[in-house]
């Protein structure tokens, strides 16, 4: 069964639990029904994302890639804060939550901390995340929850009029910062990489291909992964930096994106009108936070030999380090 065969059986399989099969297989086979529809509220559609906007491309890649992995639907819960990427919660037919501004992280924490057997999704914006959230997401990471946290980067608050965000580049023009932003930018995939994840991607809302094949397997990999989805804004950002239309900010895109996989993440900086670099940047394995705290408990004998543990953990770690020439001389 080959991919397109695999997504359009376990579509038919959520479309029928709303509606009956021989309506469902009609609608398809006469284009009245969009493959998607199964995993999206309808009564929520249309959409309030403006004309332009990259989240619907986002989006999709993320229902795509779910479809091909082996979750059962059931028990995946998408988590999303406030803003424009926010929206995405209360449009998937899954169970969601659109949660106070910042906080998306801390709730996708008790949800996966109460019932280890959900996969949790995390998709906000940059503000949400990386702004207010900004303290959730670097200790989220520097625990290895296991958790995908998906971030659409417009490079400004895209909601709320169009201010600056802590990802827009230097120079560049908001409606906070109308003689260019002079604050230098996070560099997410580095902050990500430096806070413990371990999968990082960046991919634009031109690289459909690309950015699916990274959510799949962020999706499949245990503990904390982290896809930056670098996307439009041209009813704000867009038109502050003289940046044309949607469509134009796709063709910025092509000319701008380098793909380099397992580049330095120091290295991913975005500038004003620079080159965007994009791929796989990092993809490593270590013990989720379930999974340590479980190996923990075993093997002090529920802390009665914590001290034989925490010495046997800081040999491992100077063999590691002297490995990587790390140890000072």
């Amino acid at each position: 069964m080959d991919r397109w065969d695999r997504l359009e059986q376990r579509l038919m399989t959520e479309a029928c639990q709303w509606v009956e099969s021989e309506e469902v297989a009609r609608e398809l086979e006469k284009g009245e029904r969009h493959p998607f529809d199964a995993l999206l509220r309808e009564d929520r559609i249309p959409h309030i994302w403006c004309p332009g906007c990259g989240l619907g491309v986002a989006l999709t890649c993320f229902l795509s890639a779910l479809l091909q992995t082996d979750f059962d639907l059931d028990k995946v819960v998408v988590v999303s804060g406030i803003g424009c990427t926010g929206r995405v919660a209360g449009y998937v037919r899954l169970d969601s939550f659109h949660t106070t501004h910042g906080r998306a992280i801390p709730f996708a924490t008790g949800l996966k901390l109460a019932n280890p057997e959900l996969k949790v999704v995390v998709f906000s914006g940059d503000g949400d995340l990386i702004a207010i959230g900004g303290n959730h997401f670097i200790h989220a990471a520097r625990r290895n929850l296991d958790m995908t946290v998906i971030c659409v980067n417009n490079l400004n608050y895209g909601m709320t009029g169009g201010q600056v965000a802590p990802t827009t580049p230097v120079a560049a023009r908001t409606t906070t910062s109308p003689y260019g932003n002079y604050e230098p930018p996070f560099n997410l995939p580095y902050l990500a990489t430096a806070s413990g994840a371990v999968y990082v991607a960046r991919w634009t809302t031109l690289q459909v291909r690309q950015l699916e094949r990274s959510l799949l397997e962020a999706l499949n990999k245990r503990g904390f992964t982290f896809v930056e989805i670098i996307s439009p804004c041209p009813t704000l950002y867009g038109r502050a930096n003289r940046l044309g239309s949607g469509l134009d900010m796709m063709r910025y895109f092509r000319e701008k994106s380098v793909i380099r996989h397992g580049a330095d993440p120091r290295e991913a900086d975005i500038y004003l009108g620079g080159p965007i670099v994009v791929g796989n940047f990092v993809n490593l394995d270590r013990p989720s936070y379930l999974e340590f705290r479980d190996w923990l408990w075993r093997e002090s004998d529920y802390g009665r030999k914590r001290e034989e543990v925490i010495r046997k953990l800081y040999q491992e770690e100077r063999k590691r380090m002297e490995g990587r020439g790390l140890r000072n001389s």
